[in-house]
């Protein structure tokens, strides 16, 4: 099918203020429309809405809520519901934003969030206060909350169908096999796992279940990126040789120094269900509320961040699992006892990869993910698709430049019709919508495509439409976006360049046999995974035994 510009128009205009697409020589002549005329048609893009999702029918779903902590109570929001707390100061927010004369949607967001059929019935958290707000916002007389003391409790008693995992990371495989061999279904926060062997273990799990598995890669749903994989099937960029994508941040709490709370304490915190399988050391508030800074319990740069990058680009090209990985960086920044790195530089290569091209045989197949990223700097970075014929920046936005060797476009380019330096398609779902944000961190998450997304007009919250499709799923059937096939070839990617910034070596990948190639003289690759690399701070450093 190929469109004129009055028909792409017409087709975009059934999608109010989904914002601006243009091309190069934006001229007001009638040759300049003629031109734009045929680049739209040559192009055929067409901005792709989230899937149709069908209502979420019946009983309501019975959620049970394990781990409230500030990821939980986000996926909370998701569901409809805030708690007291978070209504109170998002009122203060937005008055004062209206008092200085800047935009402040979160609350009115949340508001005319479309009600789902979905009631919050169980919470399981190890610390008192946080299990304690949950039952006290979300229950009620008729419909109280219930707060079990473990997830065995939880998934065991009957009373949940489904439960949401926001825990630190080396509880998200144990919850989710217990979950899944309960055939109660799972959504949980990446990484979906902790170590190799858990996922393949929790792989095996969720072929087996009932139940329905996703994992919370949210930016799925993100309207950007569901019009960057038509560019990409349509042949737009030609043969991808390279993808650059980052994360910077430069501020305690995307270092993830959270705030530790003043009513924290052995008494109020279940100390040694938080540890579970990780090593036994003497009650620390700054592992409980910062944990992601040890191997212990989180993941690092590679399984807290690189995972969003990686998966948003998976879900555009379906590039699967490397062959192989290779990472480089250090403790550069932040020197304050953590052992996973703050600075995180992982080169992916994918030797038999090809998008399709417009070259001659031979010339188009093979590509590297770069992955860079740093806690000491905030400069903004764009992450960039570069093909043979042309290269695309992706985030919430989307533009499109030629390359002046291209061979799609060589004739455009030779007649003056395309520059390499114009772009020729340029996308922005929210060109009239009035964004509001409240920090460094957000700012970067919203940059990314992965705090919200735009359907008819109207910021949406893409967390929102990944749970969603999650519980319509549980209802009526059918597939997530982001199941287990996503979610192992996620995890497997992330330990690749764990384990590879561990070793100082190259990591790779057998496709047939669907395992980590054994590394030489290494016994036990998650034992490498979990403990802090020679040199490197230990797990209780004097410097916050006071906390």
């Amino acid at each position: 099918m190929s469109w004129t510009r009055r028909e792409a128009l017409l087709g975009l205009g059934s999608i109010p203020i989904l914002g601006a697409v243009w091309w190069a020589g934006a001229s007001g002549t009638v040759g300049k429309k003629r031109e734009r005329d045929a680049i739209l048609e040559r192009l055929n893009i067409q901005p792709s809405l989230p899937s149709a999702v069908p209502a979420i029918s019946g009983e309501p779903v019975r959620v049970g809520i394990i781990g409230f902590g500030i990821r939980g109570e986000q996926l909370c929001r998701s569901l409809g519901y805030a708690t007291e707390e978070w209504i109170a100061a998002m009122e203060e927010a937005e008055a004062l934003a209206k008092a200085e004369g800047r935009p402040f949607t979160a609350l009115t967001d949340f508001r005319a969030q479309e009600p789902l059929n979905v009631r919050i019935v169980g919470v399981c958290d190890v610390f008192d206060v946080r299990a304690e707000k949950a039952v006290r916002s979300f229950g009620t007389a008729e419909q109280p909350v219930k707060r079990y003391k473990t997830y065995t409790d939880m998934i065991e008693s009957g009373e949940v169908e489904a439960v949401v995992i926001a825990t630190p990371d080396h509880w998200h495989a144990p919850m989710s096999i217990a979950a899944l061999r309960n055939n109660v279904h799972v959504y949980v926060e990446k990484p979906m796992t902790h170590t190799v062997a858990e996922t393949h273990v929790l792989k095996e799990a969720a072929e087996n279940s009932k139940a329905i598995f996703q994992v919370g890669h949210q930016h799925r749903q993100t309207l950007s990126f569901k019009t960057a994989q038509d560019i990409v099937d349509k042949g737009i960029l030609g043969h991808v040789s390279l993808i650059t994508t980052n994360t910077n941040r430069n501020d305690d709490n995307g270092a993830w120094n959270y705030d530790i709370d003043p009513n924290a304490s052995p008494q109020t915190i279940d100390w040694e269900q938080f540890l579970g399988s990780a090593p036994q050391i003497p009650f620390n508030k700054n592992h409980f509320f910062r944990w992601r800074k040890w191997w212990a319990y989180g993941s690092g740069l590679s399984g807290d961040l690189l995972t969003h990058d990686y998966d948003r680009l998976n879900c555009v090209l379906n590039m699967g699992i490397p062959r192989s990985v290779m990472a480089s960086g250090g403790i550069y920044t932040h020197r304050d006892g953590r052992n996973v790195p703050d600075v995180l530089q992982a080169n992916f290569e994918f030797p038999d990869f090809s998008t399709g091209s417009s070259q001659k045989p031979g010339k188009e197949r093979g590509m590297t993910f770069t992955y860079s990223a740093t806690l000491g700097n905030g400069l903004s970075r764009p992450t960039m698709l570069m093909g043979h014929d042309a290269s695309m920046e992706l985030g919430n936005r989307l533009t499109i430049w030629p390359d002046g060797r291209s061979t799609r476009y060589a004739e455009m380019l030779e007649e003056g019709k395309m520059e390499p330096g114009s772009p020729i398609y340029h996308y922005n779902p929210a060109a009239s919508a009035l964004d509001g944000v409240s920090s460094a961190t957000s700012q970067y998450f919203a940059d990314k495509g992965l705090m919200w997304t735009y359907v008819d007009g109207k910021r949406v919250d893409s967390t929102f439409l990944h749970m969603r499709e999650w519980l319509s799923v549980i209802r009526n059937g059918g597939q997530v976006s982001c199941g287990i096939k996503e979610g192992f070839e996620e995890a497997i990617s992330a330990h690749m360049a764990g384990l590879s910034w561990k070793l100082g070596r190259r990591i790779e990948w057998d496709p047939e046999g669907e395992q980590i190639i054994p590394v030489e003289g290494v016994e036990d690759l998650d034992t490498v995974l979990l403990e802090s690399p020679p040199g490197v701070g230990a797990l209780a450093p004097d410097v916050v035994a006071a906390l």
